[in-house]
């Protein structure tokens, strides 16, 4: 018999294995998914609206994986139906956990540390699967890449000043920093650091 299906109460996507948060002592989170919730506390402190505005931006994904051909409004109508029911919106913030896990703070001065040159100055990180931004580097005539594909990383991306369309790429998770630059779709990427924190 099927496993019946679970779905996140902040996000509301469908809760598989790969994708459940985390709790503070590591254990998986069987009500958020690694991308709202991670280390025991909410990555981000998002409004409901916040949070559909981001969602609505996946619309075409929601409208390849239903069936269903919606229009960005209509899919914003339509979570605006369905969030009020999730826990994160219908429990009171005050009986939650807080939102932004204290090590994010401590990635993002870490990162703005390192005074890379061209690179803005970091404000917020986001939680990304390591199998979506593992990049393949060349050295030697060999190719190697980095992260764990399997894991969880906080990270973003940013465009590196006075350049033409090049970005620093960031990740960072409890032992390393790794700072990448490359082209459009990770075209030609170099690491910049890999530091050991």
């Amino acid at each position: 018999m099927d496993k019946e299906m679970h779905f996140c109460q902040s996000c509301g996507m469908p809760l598989t294995d790969e994708v459940l948060g985390t709790n503070a002592d590591g254990s998986k989170n069987e009500e958020y998914c690694i991308y709202c919730f991670k280390d025991g506390a909410f990555t981000g402190d998002f409004t409901m609206e916040e949070m559909i505005e981001f969602c609505s931006q996946f619309v075409e994904q929601y409208n390849k994986d239903s069936g269903q051909n919606l229009t960005q409004d209509e899919y914003k109508a339509m979570l605006r139906q369905y969030f009020p029911n999730l826990k994160r919106w219908s429990t009171p913030t005050d009986q939650l956990p807080h939102a932004n896990s204290p090590l994010k703070q401590k990635f993002i001065d870490e990162v703005n540390a390192l005074n890379i040159p061209d690179m803005p100055v970091i404000d917020n990180l986001f939680v990304l699967k390591g199998s979506f931004i593992n990049l393949e580097y060349k050295m030697n005539g060999n190719t190697f890449s980095i992260l764990d594909k399997e894991k969880s990383y906080w990270g973003t991306q940013v465009e590196k000043q006075n350049s033409d369309g090049r970005c620093y790429g960031i990740a960072c998770d409890e032992k390393y920093i790794l700072v990448s630059e490359y082209g459009k779709d990770g075209a030609d990427a170099e690491v910049v650091v890999l530091k050991r924190r």
